[in-house]
């Protein structure tokens, strides 16, 4: 059986996800600290107030996880801002029939499969690392662009028909269509209705040739193409595509995120609660905001990008 690349990673990745807990495999920044959900809550805050105070309003959250993220942000909106908290109206777009349980046990919200199946109104919508799990397209350029199949545990390279650019030989082109299509759809959506859409996630800043296509299992780098469904699949998110697929947006990013969550206060939040802890305990939330923040690792990989309403102001930390 051959099937394209795209198809091959939908498939291995719903199985994925459905029947292992992918925390056992990666960590993500909302289980590093604490902070980095206090931090978001308290940014869709603000955006909040710069959409007019609308009530009520929809938070939202694209592949939540075990919660972790949401339940810090909701943590520090109930004490911070109370009445964006009884404002908001929680939804969480989840696949897994595991992980909703998990989101269950610690949120009320209302579940979706899709983000497009969101009801209408304003929309505060967060995204950490839900991009890179979309599954991709791969071209490489032989004497002509040639488009990778899967097949018996490894690539098969087929001729397309796709017009790409004229790029040197052995050169490999990556195509995110479901992430174009999001921003497409989050475009007509905040045009129309209102609201900011923030994702986090990794990649470069510009558009850039490569094979960026990885697999973790058991914490380890994998081969991405053997028992599939057994290990995590991802690739690096083209932020410059993305922007530019939200046609009629205001695009604020992406920005690196140790400078978006140091912006937010990613050092002055953690040094308050290492006060009030141990020693040994605050030297953890202390090196948790350096792990987040440091430019040799997630700080710079990892980018943060906005996709506002044009009458929104820019958002809290991409003001310079």
């Amino acid at each position: 059986m051959t099937e394209r690349l795209d198809a091959f990673m939908a498939r291995a990745n719903a199985a994925y996800y459905a029947t292992r807990d992918p925390f056992a495999d990666f960590t993500t920044s909302p289980e590093i600290s604490q902070v980095f959900g206090e931090l978001l809550g308290l940014w869709a805050a603000e955006v909040w107030r710069s959409m007019g105070s609308p009530d009520p309003v929809i938070l939202a959250e694209a592949g939540p996880g075990r919660g972790t993220l949401m339940a810090d942000a909701l943590r520090a909106i109930g004490k911070m801002v109370p009445d964006f908290g009884r404002a908001l109206r929680l939804h969480l777009v989840e696949n897994s029939p595991s992980l909703r349980a998990v989101q269950a046990s610690r949120l009320e919200a209302s579940w979706h499969d899709r983000i497009e199946d969101i009801p209408a109104g304003p929309m505060i919508l967060l995204g950490n690392e839900f991009l890179d799990a979309l599954p991709i397209r791969q071209f490489v350029r032989r004497d002509r662009w040639m488009e990778r199949h899967v097949a018996s545990g490894g690539f098969v390279e087929l001729p397309t028909d796709e017009h790409l650019p004229d790029w040197p030989e052995g050169s490999v082109l990556e195509r995110c269509e479901p992430a174009l299509a999001l921003a497409s759809h989050l475009a007509e959506r905040l045009r129309v209705q209102g609201g900011v859409a923030l994702f986090v996630d990794y990649g470069p800043e510009h558009s850039a040739p490569g094979d960026s296509l990885q697999a973790l299992r058991d914490r380890q780098v994998c081969d991405p193409l053997v028992e599939a469904g057994s290990a995590d699949l991802t690739a690096h998110v083209d932020f410059q595509a993305f922007g530019k697929a939200a046609h009629g947006l205001a695009v604020c990013g992406p920005l690196p995120q140790g400078i978006f969550l140091a912006r937010l206060g990613l050092f002055q939040r953690s040094g308050a609660l290492a006060r009030g802890l141990s020693p040994d305990a605050g030297q953890r939330m202390i090196r948790s905001a350096q792990r987040l923040a440091e430019p040799d690792g997630m700080g710079r990989l990892f980018k943060a990008i906005a996709l506002c309403h044009p009458d929104v102001s820019t958002p809290p930390g991409f003001v310079e």
